[in-house]
This record gives C-alpha cells, sequence and structure tokens, in this order.
C-alpha cells in the first residue's frame, strides 16, 4: 500500500484531532491518581472526547473493548481498562489514545507518574519520552524512516534501556494504521522517503530490562517478559518542507 500524501484540508482535519486528543490526555493527567480504577481512567477519556463531537479511534478497533489503553508498570501498551484494577501510589500508567475527528485520526500516549514512584523509574519515563524528541529530529523530508528509528534507539541504549521490538509506530490518518511502519529500532530496510505531507505517528516503547514481551490472554495486553517496568510515549506527527510539526499538541498545553 502506497504511503498517503495528506492536502492542505486533511492536515487541517488532522491538527483539529490532534487538539483535542492533546486536551484529553492533558485532562487525564489531571484526573488520573492513586485509588482510580483503569475502567474509570477510560470512562472519563471517552466523555471528554465525546463532548467535542469526536469518536474514540480505538473503541472496537479490531475487537478492542475501550477507548483508552491503559497500561500499568510492566505492562507495555493495549491494557484493557478493568473495574477491579486500582491504580497504585507507585505506578506509572501509560495511556494510549486515539481521536477521529470529521473522519481523520490522531494517535497519542502519555505515562503518568504516580507520587510515590522511584527516581530510577522516573528516569525511564523522562528517558523514553526524550527519545521521541531525539527522533522527530530526523523527521525531515529526504531522510527516510530509519533514520527516526536509529537516533531513537541510540538514544534509548546509551541510557541503558531497551527498545521494544515486536511494537511499531505507523502512519495514521483517515484510517488509524497507515503505511509506514515506524519502528524505533534499526532493521533491514531503510523505510519509507519521507515527504512533506506524510503524517505518521512516532512511539518509543522502552523497557527498563530486556526487549522481549509477550501477549497476555486477552490477546491484547503487551508484558515485558522479565517484568521489568515500561513507558510510552508518542505522539502524530506531520512531515512539512522544514522541521516536523506535532499534530497532537494544544496551546498552553505541555508536551
Amino acid at each position: 500500500m502506497a504511503v498517503s500524501i495528506k492536502s492542505k484540508a486533511e492536515i487541517e482535519l488532522m491538527r483539529e484531532a490532534g487538539r483535542i486528543l492533546a486536551i484529553t490526555h492533558d485532562e487525564l493527567a489531571k484526573q488520573v491518581k492513586p485509588g482510580m480504577s483503569t475502567f474509570d481512567v477510560d470512562r472519563i477519556g471517552e466523555e471528554i472526547i465525546r463532548s467535542y463531537g469526536c469518536i474514540p479511534s480505538f473503541l472496537n478497533y479490531n475487537g478492542y473493548p475501550a477507548s483508552i489503553c491503559v497500561s500499568i508498570n510492566e505492562e507495555v501498551v493495549h491494557g484493557i481498562p478493568d473495574k477491579h484494577r486500582i491504580i497504585q501510589d507507585d505506578d506509572i500508567v501509560s495511556l494510549d489514545a486515539g481521536v477521529i475527528y470529521k473522519g481523520y485520526h490522531s494517535d497519542a500516549a502519555r505515562t503518568l507518574v504516580m507520587p510515590a514512584v522511584s527516581d530510577e523509574v522516573k528516569k525511564l519515563v523522562e528517558v523514553t519520552k526524550q527519545s521521541f524528541f531525539e527522533g522527530i529530529k530526523q523527521a525531515v523530508a529526504g531522510n527516510h524512516v530509519i533514520d527516526i528509528s536509529r537516533a531513537v534507539q541510540e538514544y534509548v541504549e546509551s541510557r541503558g534501556y531497551s527498545v521494544v521490538r515486536d511494537l511499531v509506530g505507523h502512519g495514521v490518518g483517515s484510517k488509524l494504521h497507515e503505511e509506514p511502519e515506524v519502528p524505533n529500532f534499526v532493521g533491514m530496510r531503510r523505510g519509507a522517503k519521507l515527504r512533506p505531507g506524510m503524517t505518521i505517528a512516532v512511539e518509543p516503547m522502552i523497557n527498563m530490562g530486556e526487549y522481549d514481551v509477550y501477549w497476555e490472554d486477552d490477546d491484547w495486553t503487551v508484558v515485558t517478559e522479565d517484568g521489568m517496568p515500561s513507558a510510552h510515549y508518542e505522539n502524530t506527527i506531520l512531515i512539512t518542507e522544514g522541521e516536523p510539526e506535532i499534530l497532537s499538541r494544544a496551546e498552553g498545553i505541555a508536551l
């Protein structure tokens, strides 16, 4: 499948989807706290998305049963919200969410740090976030996907962490997942050449221990094999004639 180049009108729709998604993440960051169930996190997130007249990208996507992926500690991604899963003082909580605005998606993830998280785990979250920004320094027209991948991997591994190999970023637009794949590690291929108008989700998933993961029996939740914590940070970006533009952001809200 060919990589989609977005028109100015499509990009405007994706900017608005991204703005609403950024607001959703910001509101969740303010409200998520110890003692709350992951089910309540999902409920709040869906209410925010729908309050803007948008549709949650993830709800019923390939059978996923919720609007917000809520993954705790050793859960890498795609954790299913549950009334009986209660957030603890020393948890990190990764929230992955998507918004559909007038037929166009935005996709972004944040890892929240609860009050009693150790400095060691806080550092993992910080490195994961920074690895995204290291990666998008290479997200310029004329480069290839592998340039983003290499920048993420080199930064992460230089800090002593590992990059998940079984999951990758992706193109995004009128579909939640489009071409090209955007790995966070260097593979055999250099990947698509980056061109203005391409919109991609860059999403480092970084483990404190080894990179090996497995899928739990629910066929969704991805967990580190060694039980060590994992963090996730993602934004939807636009390739331009100059520096990349982060679409999943909103004025006055920190990334």
